[in-house]
């Protein structure tokens, strides 16, 4: 079954003022409306180099939920295990200014309550697949399902986060995993540090560190142009992945 993804949908909606950017003003502008979610672009990413992944999410019972189905299927994604049910994808509403930057934002969650379509065939979707990336952020009782048939059928488990703040109150899922992906923004929030002023090789040396005081089997934390890096709880571990593999 290739890669099971699991994780939420949501649609971003980005506003781009044409002039100068007035707050509290009219501003004339372009807008944009984009299938989103963490899990959701990771299936679409894994299915771009060919590994025919599979997804188990929720979608709205609407239009647009049909066509992140559709768009998805379109990239040979298996959505056997996409369910549609009213209030099933989240919103992501943000407002750019002239420099790129988000001005402001709001942020509506879907409805994560465990996927019908996931009840009672979790042997179905996890025996035969090859490893699982899961969205940390889904509900406690999503998560520790996964978890449960990973340890069953002994599969690695890759999991991201759409909301720090919710992963740092769940630590011991963290260590209950292969490997934990974030960025350096939301590493810094993990570890109550600020990384924004470290180098890739700087980087290592410090997420080699806390990655074993926090009992973290492994993390990447990606970096923007300058790359990603990779710790494992030794210090030998540690290594950096080159920015031209980003």
């Amino acid at each position: 079954m290739g890669i099971v993804v699991l994780g939420a949908v949501f649609v971003d909606i980005k506003g781009y003022p044409l002039s100068a950017y007035i707050p509290g003003g009219r501003n004339a502008g372009r807008i944009e409306q984009v299938h989103g979610g963490v899990s959701r672009n990771v299936v679409e990413d894994i299915a771009n180099v060919e590994l025919r992944p599979t997804f188990v999410s929720l979608v709205d019972d609407t239009g647009m939920g049909q066509d992140v189905i559709n768009k998805l299927e379109n990239h040979k994604v298996n959505t056997k295990y996409i369910q549609r049910v009213p209030d099933g994808m989240g919103t992501w509403l943000a407002i750019f200014d002239n420099d790129g930057d988000v001005h402001a934002a709001i942020s509506k969650r879907p409805d994560t309550t465990p996927s019908p379509a996931f009840k009672g065939k979790g042997d179905e979707i996890f025996a035969d697949c090859d490893a699982i990336a899961l969205e940390l952020d889904l509900e406690k009782d999503t998560v520790k399902q996964v978890l449960h048939y990973a340890k069953k059928y002994n599969k690695k488990v890759f999991a991201a986060i759409s909301n720090m703040s919710i992963a740092m109150e769940r630590r011991d899922f963290l260590q209950q995993i292969d490997c934990f992906v974030c960025n350096q923004q939301e590493a810094g929030l993990l570890f109550s540090d600020d990384y924004g002023h470290l180098t890739p090789d700087e980087m290592c040396r410090v997420l080699a560190a806390n990655v074993h005081s926090a009992n973290i089997p492994s993390m990447v934390i990606t970096m923007g142009g300058q790359g990603a890096v990779y710790a494992a709880p030794t210090a030998s571990a540690a290594w950096c992945l080159p920015r031209r593999w980003m």
